[in-house]
């Protein structure tokens, strides 16, 4: 299995438009959010990610077929943090392959920061996973900005590892 791990294109972007429905549908049974009048979820705003310099869209494949996504910016919840990752889709036949494992780590190490990965308190799947790529230790948030588990990473390299 060859996975593909990039940057996406802005040439990319209905790609990644159209696996966001995909995340959504699956997000759905967490949020309770419905279709449209023109059956879609819908995003708010996608090309941010290819016009804002802190933010940037990477996209997943596996064996040259379209697996997945991810979306990071710099807008953190924890002090220290410069890094999150915002969304992250892996599609329901790539699950449980090592492929998300693979492009998680593989987007943190393109880009070394303090990164944070937030997650949804009612999505404990996601929270073994990430807990999987950061380790055990965990802060959870309850207020106006996030509730539930916030998964941190640094990958800066330290000055005196040289």
């Amino acid at each position: 299995m060859h996975i593909e791990v990039r940057q996406a294109e802005y040439s990319e972007r209905i790609i990644v438009r159209h696996m966001m429905e995909l995340y959504q549908h699956d997000f759905s049974e967490f949020d309770g959010t419905d279709l449209d009048e023109h059956a879609q979820y819908g995003y708010y705003d996608l090309d941010c990610f290819w016009i804002n310099p802190a933010y940037a869209a990477h996209v997943i494949k596996v064996d040259g077929k379209w697996a997945g996504f991810a979306l990071v910016n710099d807008e953190t919840h924890l002090p220290g943090n410069t890094r999150a990752m915002l969304k992250f889709f892996v599609l329901r036949k790539y699950r449980k392959h090592g492929v998300g494992r693979h492009a998680a780590q593989a987007i943190l190490a393109m880009t070394p920061a303090s990164w944070e990965i937030r997650v949804i308190a009612q999505n404990p799947a996601a929270a073994t996973f990430w807990q999987t790529i950061a380790g055990p230790a965990v802060t959870t948030l309850d207020n106006d900005q996030w509730q539930g588990p916030v998964f941190t990473v640094n990958n800066v390299p330290r000055p005196d590892a040289a």
